[in-house]
């Protein structure tokens, strides 16, 4: 199995993955504990499914009872500008790098599967492909294969690739040697948590979804509490703040495939031509994109946010439409930005 797993590995990087790693599927025994302590404290905030999967997404092995070994993989989509220089340009939104062309978890599921096909051809056995899909601990198992370390943010790191990468991972029934699973290189740094805007991380390595602008942007239904909103500044989908501020960085692998790169209408977006957007139009601009999955309403719900903050007042009669939008949270978010750019006004 030697061989195999070495040219298991030569083929994944061969696919674009930048890095392979094997551990066995009950190789993260905290998994559980911490889980339970992140959904007991309520930081996974609306997230339900995160407590009605508990069982599953606390241990690999009962996710496919069958699985041997698991091989973990990382795929980079390395920005090649910074992406915090957008938050002081007030006048446009910024959308999180992995969301700013193609939906990662098509081409990446892609890729699991023809290395799946190959593995299967090569040696047989049963396979399962997973990417952000399934109750699987992904940054817990990388860790535990040696890809890298789950950061202060609790974000996988590694000191080969930075942490701008997406994770994949092949289960398969076949008894792959594991690798020697990785060790925290934080150090003291607090680069990470000190970038965060809204404070979400009440300790190093715990994170408040209910405080975290990604979580805010994405997956959170309804109105924001009001005293978030003004900390969210420009970020309309999503926040790269604590991953762009991290030191390891500096060792980022360029994303290999060009679906990566930021399209020139997403890196950096003017507001006001977003605004506006009805669901027709939202769907056919955001086509394709991670984006589409929120949908239209909260979408400009972010965008008007975003408005709020601006101090542009060239902005008020966008938001001042929109104060009476069937649906009731943009018109509370337009209500709101025109409220802030009025006292901008006043000031």
């Amino acid at each position: 199995m030697d061989d195999l797993k070495d040219r298991l590995v030569a083929r994944a990087l061969e696919e674009g993955f930048v890095m392979a790693r094997v551990c066995r599927p009950d190789a993260v025994p905290d998994v559980p504990a911490r889980l339970s302590a992140f959904v007991d404290a309520g930081f996974h905030g609306q997230m339900g499914w995160m407590a009605d999967r508990i069982a599953w997404r606390g241990d690999p092995s009962a996710l496919w009872p069958d699985a041997r070994s698991v091989l973990m993989l990382a795929e980079s989509y390395a920005p090649e500008f910074d992406p915090r220089d957008v938050l002081a340009m007030s006048e446009k939104g910024a959308i999180s790098v992995y969301a700013q062309n193609r939906d990662y978890h098509d081409i990446v599921k892609k890729r699991l599967k023809r290395l799946a096909r190959w593995l299967i051809a090569e040696a047989g056995g049963e396979v399962k492909v997973f990417v952000d899909t399934a109750p699987v601990p992904e940054k817990a198992l990388g860790m535990a294969a040696g890809l890298g370390w789950q950061g202060k943010h609790t974000n996988l790191v590694s000191r080969d690739w930075g942490n701008w990468a997406f994770l994949g991972s092949v289960f398969t029934t076949l008894d792959l040697i594991p690798d020697t699973p990785e060790v925290d290189h934080c150090g003291s740094c607090r680069a990470c948590l000190d970038a965060c805007p809204t404070d979400a991380f009440p300790a190093p390595y715990q994170l408040d979804a209910r405080r975290c602008i990604s979580y805010l942007t994405i997956e959170h239904k309804g109105p924001v509490a009001e005293e978030l909103r003004s900390l969210m500044g420009n970020h309309i989908y999503g926040c790269d703040d604590c991953l762009a501020a991290c030191p390891w960085n500096k060792f980022a692998v360029a994303a290999s495939d060009i679906r990566y790169a930021a399209r020139d209408d997403l890196a950096a977006p003017d507001l006001a031509a977003l605004v506006g957007l009805d669901d027709a139009a939202f769907r056919a601009k955001f086509s394709g994109s991670p984006v589409k999955r929120i949908g239209r309403d909260r979408f400009v719900r972010n965008v008007l946010y975003a408005i709020g903050n601006s101090g542009v007042l060239t902005f008020r009669d966008a938001a001042q439409a929109l104060c009476e939008d069937p649906d009731a949270t943009v018109s509370d978010a337009a209500r709101w930005a025109v409220t802030q750019l009025d006292k901008t006004c006043r000031t």
